[in-house]
């Protein structure tokens, strides 16, 4: 008789809040799922494109297995929830998706390409971001995944409206033609074999085409708006959850029931009638030798009983046995992995690993602390431990009684040597494409867990494996249980105080760097500094001691910069032993995703220019979330970040400028209280800079002192010509003289939401345009108003100042000095004005 061991790894159903097992309901529909060999893979463009609600009811009424590959991370967008953004921003819109999906049923796929920001066609998109290699990335997913049909939520042309949209419609038609050919890309097929879906549609409705219907030919139609018992919800509720998840972007969406049509166009493949699923065939018999897995599972979803789940593990070892008999491929591998888990959620089998640190180096001992309980009558026996990244390897051989926990610790080495950064950030990466070594991590939403305990068990004495990961465990006085990974970081690691530096005149800063230490014990060594040409430190290195873990300790370097303007990077390396450690370490933490640990590496822009300011003291009240704070007090200034319940006319006499965050209008409720003192600020003879907003969801429309409109112009080429309309207005003159020059450098865009339509009594500034399109003047309109100025701007401020743009500092400078020009010269507005003094 031939053993068969049966891995699969187990994952609290969320690793930041408290882990349950299924219910019995989820179970049967678990059962239902074993008999159906159907597959379904929806493309997009980004994190938030999916239809939720199609996943929802492919996942958990269809019961097909069923995955949303998203082209890019989101790395591009705006963030509502905080100030990360770029590849931050990238790590939490790839949590929301996971997370998303564990609700909505599916699976989720990335390819390397990096959203770099709105596109306006699919060349340049193809271009920046590399076709043949996210081309090539489609085709992996495809050959993984062996889906019979493909669903794209976007059409390949123009009409998809971003293109990044476009390009996900053309990538994924193109690896429908490829992916079944043995001469696309055959460096893959030493491990994936070619696989042709059966159809490839496009998910269309009415905003697509405003006459579609059932009649429609070539539209297949699905309702997807039913209800599951089971789950005790609709599949639009359940959509709407998951859709939920991508807070980042204020996607919260309101539950929704009865029927909801789907409309499905035929884009290439077999034509079908009435389904999408016409003409496959999803039963066991698509398996040779299938057939007889069909009345196993029949019957195991008969004699199911909710209340005691325990009865039908023999079934499930016998289904499980014939399943392993087929031939390998796709459908064995997946049907496996679904019964070995009924297998666990049957015994009501719990396993759990935690670990007394968070993060913990390569070599360092580590106490695990296991709780492993069978809560069935069902005999099970753990047999052995065995570790991943740990140094277990141990025969054990208890039997575990019904419901009697076995709990224990042990103390191990860690052996792990690799680093637990995000996959596609421990390299440098392009503009449009993450670089990615191992291919086999392509595809993968996320790094494996580093540590992970091995688990055998007899169950009726079969063989049982869990792949158990290591977690971070405590309790929340208000949360209640919480959890977070694992994490392997190096020994010894570095975060250098603020983001950009910016040095205004030729006298040094001192700059302090911490040290944290990640093992036990005592580490010296030595901090050094490397600067660009022409900087210099002092000292250029310093000695440090760390006696124990988490023990921080700072050095400070007094960083001189060269006489002229330059641009560069501070770099900071810690050698210990012989050895050398260059990262920071960068946590993410919100509610809704798990803790996310990055570590870029310790080094921060230098900026040396000769910026001028008016002024001391900024009042900021914060929108979206941004670093805007953090430039202006590297600016010099004192910032005072006000609370809605601050902004009064008193407490604004104490500021030489307010500032309103990034879509500040969008996101505080409160704003339209407050705005008739900050009007009234500027009145009195104040300045007030308000960045982007969206036209949609305006918490006010009285904003500003003169009629604006707000519209969705914007520049995405970071590149664009920026044309000076009033080079003599003090804007660009006082204190600092800007230039077409102090445009360069800007990073992924000049700017968007710009207004394209304002009252006469405000001035354009600047004219810009992508390449091809009408010139755009609203990227930055000043209006007096009183005796005070009112700026609106949608110049992308919140993502050049943190990058230490020269231009965009000594811009935003000359903003908030506006107040303090010792004379006030505007030119006279253009026509008559229009409106009143205020929006009513």
């Amino acid at each position: 008789m031939r053993h068969i061991l049966f891995v699969f790894v187990v994952l609290p159903i969320l690793l930041f809040a408290q882990s349950r097992q299924p219910d019995a309901s989820q179970i049967k529909l678990k059962l239902k799922k074993l008999n159906f060999l159907g597959s379904v893979l929806y493309v997009a463009a980004h994190p938030d494109d999916e239809n939720t609600r199609v996943i929802a009811y492919l996942a958990n009424e269809r019961l097909a297995a069923t995955a949303y590959l998203s082209m890019t991370r989101g790395d591009g967008g705006q963030n509502l929830i905080g100030p990360e953004i770029r590849d931050e921003l990238g790590v939490i819109r790839t949590q929301e998706l996971l997370a998303a999906r564990r609700i909505d049923g599916g699976q989720q796929f990335f390819t390397r390409a990096n959203d770099f920001g709105f596109s306006k066609n699919v060349n340049e998109t193809l271009a920046i971001w590399g076709k043949d290699e996210i081309l090539s990335d489609v085709v992996r997913v495809f050959r993984q995944f062996q889906p019979d049909v493909v669903l794209n939520r976007f059409p390949p042309n123009e009409r998809a409206g971003h293109g990044h949209h476009t390009a996900s419609a053309v990538l994924s038609l193109e690896a429908f033609e490829l992916s079944g050919s043995p001469s696309a890309f055959p460096e893959q097929l030493k491990s994936l074999p070619v696989w042709q879906p059966k159809r490839i549609y496009m998910n269309t409705g009415r905003f697509f085409n405003n006459t579609i219907n059932e009649n429609t030919p070539g539209v297949t139609v699905i309702n997807v708006g039913g209800y599951n018992a089971l789950l005790g919800q609709s599949y639009a509720e359940i959509a709407a959850t998951s859709r939920s998840q991508h807070k980042s972007q204020g996607f919260g969406s309101p539950g929704r029931r009865g029927d909801a049509n789907e409309f499905f166009e035929l884009a290439k493949g077999e034509p079908s009638t009435k389904d999408i699923f016409d003409g496959i065939n999803t039963t066991w018999t698509r398996v040779k030798g299938g057939e007889k897995v069909i009345p196993l599972v029949d019957k195991a979803i008969r004699d199911f009983n909710p209340e005691q789940p325990h009865t039908i593990v023999g079934q499930l070892l016998q289904i499980r046995k014939a399943i392993s008999n087929l031939e390998p491929g796709v459908w064995r591998d997946r049907k496996l992995a679904e019964v070995n888990q009924l297998i666990q959620d049957c015994l009501g089998l719990f396993a759990e690993v935690t670990a007394n640190q968070y993060w913990i180096a390569p070599g360092e001992p580590l106490t695990a602390s296991f709780e492993i309980i069978n809560r069935s009558p069902a005999d099970v026996k753990l047999a052995t431990i065995r570790g991943n990244g740990l140094s277990y390897d141990t025969i054990i051989s208890t039997a575990l009684r019904n419901n009697t926990p076995l709990v224990f610790k042990t103390k191990r080495a860690v052996t792990a040597a690799s680093y637990s950064d995000p996959y596609w950030l421990k390299e440098p990466h392009s503009q449009g494409l993450f670089t990615v070594p191992d291919p086999t991590l392509i595809g993968k939403p996320e790094n494996d867990r580093p540590l992970f305990v091995t688990l055998d068990f007899a169950v009726d004495g079969e063989p049982l494996t869990l792949n158990v990961p290591l977690v971070y465990k405590w309790t929340d006085p208000v949360k209640g249980e919480l959890y977070r990974p694992v994490e392997v970081l190096p020994q010894v690691v570095a975060s250098i105080q603020n983001g950009a530096w910016i040095f205004n005149s030729s006298a040094p800063l001192e700059i302090g760097i911490v040290l944290k230490s990640v093992r036990d014990g005592s580490q010296a060594g030595e901090l050094k500094v490397e600067l660009p040409p022409g900087w210099r430190a002092e000292p250029q290195s310093a000695t440090f001691q760390l006696s124990r873990r988490n023990e921080e300790q700072t050095k400070f370097f007094k960083v001189f910069p060269p006489a002229s303007e330059s641009k560069g990077k501070l770099h900071a390396v810690a050698l210990v032993n012989g050895r050398q450690y260059d990262y920071s370490v960068r946590t993410i933490t919100y509610d809704h995703i798990p803790i996310q640990t990055l570590l870029p590496k310790a080094e921060v822009p230098l900026v040396r220019i000769d910026l001028k300011k008016e002024g001391r003291v900024i009042g900021y009240i914060r929108g979206a979330g941004d670093d805007v704070p953090a430039a202006l007090r590297n600016m010099g200034y004192e910032v005072w970040e006000m609370k809605n319940e601050e902004v009064t006319a008193e407490n604004l006499k104490r500021v030489d400028a307010v500032v309103l965050g990034v879509r500040a209008i969008n996101t505080n409720e409160r704003i339209r209280f407050i705005m008739d003192a900050l009007l009234e600020y500027v009145e009195r003879g104040g300045t007030m800079v308000v960045q982007y907003n969206t036209s949609n969801d305006l918490e006010t429309d009285k904003y500003s002192p003169y009629p604006l409109t707000i519209s969705r112009d914007r520049i995405t080429e970071e590149d664009a010509e920026v044309r000076i309309l009033r080079p003599d207005h003090p804007v660009l003159n006082y204190p600092n003289k800007i230039t077409a020059t102090d445009f360069d450098g800007w990073v992924q865009e000049r700017g968007l939401y710009f207004p394209n339509k304002w009252d006469d009594r405000y001035e354009a500034i600047l004219s810009m345009n992508d390449k091809g399109e009408e010139a755009k003047n609203g990227s930055l309109l000043v209006a007096q108003y009183g005796k005070g100025f009112y700026v609106y701007t949608g110049l992308s401020f919140f993502r050049e100042l943190p990058e230490g743009v020269p231009g965009a500092y000594k811009l935003f400078a000359n903003l908030v000095s506006l107040r303090n020009r010792t004379e006030v010269v505007v030119p006279p507005p253009a026509g008559k004005t229009k409106g009143k003094s205020r929006v009513k």
